[in-house]
């Protein structure tokens, strides 16, 4: 008991780093351990984040420790210099880097760098975040042999294509020196870029909320050999091309959450994966996750794997534990049809319910049409109400690249994850309306097909495009799976946004983490295999168990809308006439926020620091407490939300 605040709020104990306010003449930005954020101009954001990245031959990031901090910070320009130093496994790589901000709106980043060990790398450079709130602006390329391009952001998520072995980005942005976009009419903001080739791709396949340019060019070997010595110099520097507004406004207003009277979409089907630790539910645990009304359990089957049958026994027994149904995935290698054939006799046998079949294949990151069809034969007449569908086990990126024959299928399917490319709080709080927009896109290659998400984890599962075996972690380490803030305020806030945003697109079932366990909505009895790095209580609930068991009562969800949704967000239920709003704060400082569009009287429950321990320890207790009623002024309640908060608003 009592752990430190700041596990409670994000899992770990210690401070975040620190956040300077910065002007570069019109420009405001935000300064954060070496990188710049938020580069707006008034309440137009030009850039959401500029970085410099270090990826290994596996694609995992190397993080940086700064040293030698200089900061020389005026009314409307500023100087900052640092030096960065990389480690991962075989990586050693120092750079300094200098970022100058002058008044007439410019900004110059740059970093000169060493290579202080022989390693492989993916990627060493600048990459730089437009915001997806560029979809659709025009935009104006300058290539690297002088010529210009006239181009727009792409609105659905653009593939990211493969032909000939190569990755290509978006077209036409690369091959790029410099690219423009528009902010208003006769208003560009210009990036031009220094030390390399760069091109773009649309992170929104991987539900980051932006477009991102990154050098080196895709089409280039990777992974790439760099010898000790090695120097790498890169420089980016953003301009106005226009004139600026003579006087620029920035609205720091309260975020206010907006119920709307735009019609209600049914309430996807919610359930969660099967622990991964491999042990059964106890009376306890199986009572607990009974109260979030899950509509399914998923079970991944390889049929390949000589143990799989008796997975599918324990999955059909914990099922039956919980009531509900099995959503199943299965992985299928090149003797499909025996092995199809085999899983229909076992299933002859447990007769388990099924409320759909996820099709794919071992060696194939999106389903071909084949294997669906053999599905169909073998399973269509087991329970002719269970749709039998397929996608991708992997990132959304794999679908959108490439795209089934909806004609094939009852259903499309993909999972997703927030942190494949940036994994802090704040990168963390931007992913969930991205993940609205995947489904969007999915709608435009998958017709009137349903969409089934999931599982949606905080980590990536595996490592789909490593290119060499996954290191084990160190001893007391995490396994790269497992995600602190999975026990945190933060994650229930960050699960609550998910649920809006694929709710309101309408998804038609979605899966999240697991049944108990570190990636799960409960501890277990017995507690964290590493305590000293997942501080959960032993036989807890997570803050994010209450977000499920919040929604779990309703059937429609009302669409409700954000001022300012990297700050809060929230989503409006309804069932047979009852209403309830969550309001989420995803910002590690106290928010004012105002609710608009509730009924006359309500009741408020608060899920934050002083609750949150006996929400955790003695669940039913906190959601039972007396509430006491408020009247709101015209439908308008105003909250006073601490740090990562999350209420609850129910119409009396």
């Amino acid at each position: 008991m009592n752990l430190p605040l700041s596990v409670l709020y994000y899992g770990v104990d210690h401070s975040l780093p620190a956040q300077t306010a910065l002007r570069a003449g019109p420009l405001s930005l935000v300064y954060e351990a070496g990188d710049l954020r938020y580069i707006r101009l008034g309440d137009q954001e030009l850039l959401r984040r500029v970085y410099v990245a270090v990826r290994d031959h596996n694609w995992d990031t190397a993080p940086a420790v700064l040293s030698d901090v200089i900061m020389d910070i005026a009314a409307d320009h500023f100087r900052i210099g640092y030096t960065a130093t990389n480690r991962l496994r075989d990586i050693d790589f120092v750079w300094r880097g200098e970022i100058v901000g002058s008044a007439d709106g410019t900004v110059r980043f740059r970093m000169d760098g060493e290579a202080r060990t022989s390693f492989r790398r993916n990627r060493i450079g600048f990459c730089v975040l437009h915001p997806m709130q560029c979809a659709g602006r025009p935009a104006r390329i300058t290539h690297v042999d002088g010529s210009q391009e006239d181009a727009a952001f792409p609105m659905t998520i653009a593939p990211q294509r493969v032909a000939n072995g190569q990755i290509h980005p978006v077209y036409p942005f690369a091959e790029m020196q410099a690219l423009a976009h528009e902010v208003t009419p006769g208003l560009w903001a210009e990036v031009r870029f220094e030390g390399d080739i760069f091109e773009l791709e649309d992170q929104r396949n991987w539900t980051d909320a932006s477009y991102k340019t990154y050098s080196t060019p895709l089409r280039l070997p990777f992974p790439a050999q760099v010898e000790i010595g090695a120097r790498i110099r890169q420089a980016i520097t953003l301009r106005l091309q226009g004139t600026p507004p003579a006087a620029v406004t920035t609205q720091e207003a309260a975020p206010t959450i907006t119920v709307t009277d735009a019609p209600a979409r049914p309430l996807p089907a919610v359930g969660l994966g099967m622990a991964s630790h491999g042990e059964a539910l106890t009376a306890d645990e199986a009572a607990r996750v009974r109260q979030l009304h899950l509509a399914h359990l998923r079970v991944d089957l390889d049929l390949a794997a000589p143990t799989y049958a008796e997975r599918l026994r324990f999955a059909a027994t914990e099922a039956a534990a919980l009531d509900t149904t099995l959503e199943a995935a299965l992985f299928l290698s090149d003797h499909a049809q025996a092995e199809l054939a085999e899983l229909r006799t076992h299933l002859d046998r447990l007769r388990p319910r099924v409320a759909r079949w996820l099709i794919f294949h071992r060696e194939e990151k999106a389903t071909s049409r084949q294997w669906v069809d053999l599905a169909r034969a073998a399973l269509g007449d087991y329970d002719r109400t269970a749709p039998i569908g397929g996608g991708t086990n992997v990132f959304f990126t794999e679908l959108n690249r490439q795209r089934p024959d909806p004609s094939s299928l009852d259903f499309v399917c993909y999972s997703l994850n927030p942190q494949v490319h940036a994994f802090d709080n704040a990168s963390l709080v931007e992913t969930p309306p991205a993940q609205g927009v995947t489904v969007a896109s999915a709608r435009g290659f998958a017709g009137d097909k349903p969409i089934v998400v999931g599982p949606v984890t905080l980590r990536p599962r595996f490592n789909p495009n490593a290119t060499g075996p996954a290191a084990d972690p160190a001893p007391g380490e995490l396994p790269p799976q497992v995600d602190v803030r999975q026990m945190s305020l933060l994650g229930a806030g960050w699960t609550l946004g998910s649920l809006k945003y694929l709710a309101q697109s309408g998804v038609a079932a979605v899966t999240y983490y697991e049944t108990t366990g570190w990636r799960g909505v409960i501890e277990r009895t017995a507690g964290s295999p590493l305590p000293e790095k997942f501080r959960s209580l032993p036989g807890a609930v997570f803050p994010l168990y209450h977000v499920f068991c919040d929604i779990g009562e309703f059937a429609e969800v009302i669409p409700t809308t954000a001022s300012r949704p990297l700050l809060a967000d929230g989503m409006t239920l309804r069932k047979d006439g009852k209403r309830r709003t969550l309001v989420a704060n995803l910002s590690p400082a106290a928010q004012t926020v105002t609710v608009d569009g509730l009924a006359a009287v309500v009741t408020v429950r608060i899920l934050d620091e002083t609750t949150v321990e006996t929400a955790m320890t003695a669940p039913d207790a906190y959601r039972h407490a007396p509430r006491e009623s408020l009247t709101t002024a015209g439908g308008k309640l105003t909250l006073k939300l601490s740090s990562y908060a999350v209420a609850t608003i129910d119409a009396e």
